[in-house]
């Protein structure tokens, strides 16, 4: 048997209330009201309707403060606002605060009927969509206990193993048997490794990144992730120009994964560009935001690849003759990036070269009095 859904309507007119639960009422709707915006906010609480139903224009707490109220208690509620006070800004504002949809007085009920539809629709959209993250992150914490007690544990046991029969044998072996038994210990070695990659992808914790989150200098974060590539650079003869705009407002993040991020980048730049070449990184600001590029002129993406760099364990298809990577750098790149309320994009063209743009909320400066 499907649940009932559940409906609040708030409206300081009595006959709106009336008329409404009457064109609403259904056995498949649990219908409540209430008269202002204060009992509104009061039974939100208690009652946790799927839907909410309210008037912009009320005495005490508006319309606009309930639905600022709904979002505070449970940001996925659907409010749907319902006024005769309907004009383009109000609207505007309403949306701006939450509002799924806007229905000016005076309606038919042909009208409210399709509005309370859609809105119970949106809600039950978004529950499911909701369930499936939590299915999804549940899988994912599932495969990453199987994947680190049942299958890096027994290896690891092996690799062990391996090494003190290779000792307890070694005056025993001859070069070929010698030969099997690294070439056994090697690909233990890069099975190990992969699964190693495996729970890199799957532990990165966006709520454990955010509790470390602190006013954090970009230039140092720059300055990290150059030095750690430095020396990947000049094996290929590449040179990183860096330019940092003075003075660069802070960011409110965590430092270690910001160099994670960039070294990713600056990696994937190095290694796909050609030998001596530039990559130029850029830190500057932005209006509200800071704005860090990291730009190459190597062998660039396709337009094929370019909507799935981010995702998981992907690589491209390019055919391009570079060194193999597991397709999770850049995956673990936009999971921090995003942690950090920020957002990362990239323009290429094959054959031309790549342009990758972290951008990040700027700390504000506290004014002086």
């Amino acid at each position: 048997m499907n649940q009932r859904s559940k409906l609040l309507i708030i409206d300081d007119e009595e006959i709106v209330l009336d008329s409404c639960t009457q064109i609403l009422a259904s056995d498949d709707i649990q219908i409540v009201t209430a008269s202002n915006g204060t009992l509104g906010l009061q039974l939100i609480k208690e009652f946790m309707p799927d839907l909410v139903l309210v008037d912009l224009k009320m005495p005490g707490i508006s319309g606009l403060d309930v639905i600022e109220g709904i979002h505070d208690i449970d940001p996925n509620m659907v409010a749907i606002v319902i006024t005769g006070y309907a004009t383009v800004s109000s609207a505007v504002e309403a949306m701006k605060k939450g509002a799924y949809d806007f229905l000016p007085k005076p309606f038919t009920p042909d009208e409210l009927r399709l509005i309370a539809r859609r809105g119970l629709e949106k809600r039950k959209l978004i529950l499911e969509a909701t369930t499936l993250r939590k299915e999804k992150e549940m899988l994912r914490e599932q495969f990453a206990a199987i994947v680190s007690h049942e299958l890096k544990a027994p290896l690891g046991a092996l690799q062990q193993n391996l090494y003190v029969l290779v000792d307890e044998l070694s005056n025993q072996l001859t070069e070929e048997q010698r030969g099997r038994f690294e070439r056994m210990q090697t690909n233990i070695s890069d099975l190990i490794n992969l699964i190693l990659t495996w729970l890199r992808v799957l532990s990165v914790d966006v709520s454990k990144i955010q509790e470390t989150f602190h006013p954090t200098s970009i230039a140092s974060v720059v300055s990290k992730a150059v030095e750690t590539v430095q020396t990947h650079a000049a094996r290929k003869d590449i040179e990183i120009v860096s330019s940092i705009e003075e003075p660069l407002k802070l960011v409110n993040g965590d430092e270690g994964t910001l160099v994670e991020t960039l070294v990713n980048i600056l990696n994937n730049a190095v290694k796909y560009s050609r030998t001596g070449s530039q990559i130029l990184l850029k830190a500057e600001e932005d209006k509200t935001d800071v704005l860090i590029s990291v730009t190459d002129s190597g062998i660039g993406i396709s337009r094929e690849d370019l909507p799935y760099i981010f995702n998981d364990f992907y690589s491209g298809k390019s055919g391009q003759a570079v060194e193999k990577g597991s397709g999770i750098g850049l995956a673990i790149t936009r999971r921090i990036v995003e942690a950090h309320h920020g957002a990362i994009s990239v323009e290429s063209e094959l054959g031309k070269g790549s342009a990758f743009m972290i951008r990040l909320p700027a700390l504000k400066v506290p004014e002086h009095a």
